[in-house]
């Protein structure tokens, strides 16, 4: 009996899918560490936007309206040699335009030329064709350049490919 209690226990756990902002190796949260202690107020900040990033976590590649499933990379740039930006949302929507998952609790703050990735892993279809992400940051300079991008990748029986999307400004 205790034998099949382990036994369905190991599979129970190894279903469930790992925090994507753990890291595996030193079992830290990625995100707590740029997590700001005390948020900045509106009035602090000279520069604020919202940007609308599409995501394909699957495309159409046939006549037969046949869907192949993508991995896509969220990938938030801070351009910057010398401010912070400060993310205030990062919200996965769906095609219908349904919340699928919000990746922020707490502001962060990324530092110069700091780069933070998020990953819809290629079995993940909640999105759809038309799945995106909405970003919200700020800083403190009206200089700063972010650069916000998506990248999918996929393949196709023996062959992979990828393509990449630019963050639009929506504000």
């Amino acid at each position: 009996m205790k034998l099949l209690l382990i036994i369905l226990s190991f599979f129970l756990t190894s279903c469930l899918k790992p925090d994507p902002n753990i890291n595996e190796d030193t079992g830290t949260d990625e995100l707590a560490n740029l997590e700001v202690e005390d948020p900045l107020r509106k009035s602090e900040m000279a520069y604020e936007d919202i940007i609308y990033v599409p995501i394909y976590s699957d495309i159409y590649m046939d006549a037969n309206n046949q869907k192949t499933l993508l991995a896509a990379t969220l990938s938030i740039r801070n351009t910057s040699y010398a401010d912070s930006i400060f993310i205030s949302k990062i919200d996965y929507f769906n095609t219908n335009g349904t919340l699928v998952r919000k990746y922020l609790s707490n502001q962060i703050s990324l530092p110069p030329m700091a780069t933070i990735n998020y990953v819809i892993e290629r079995e993940d279809d909640t999105g759809g064709t038309g799945a995106n992400f909405i970003v919200k940051l700020s800083a403190r300079n009206t200089e700063v350049k972010p650069l916000i991008q998506a990248v999918m990748i996929g393949q196709s029986g023996n062959k992979g490919f990828s393509f990449a999307t630019d963050g639009y400004s929506i504000k």
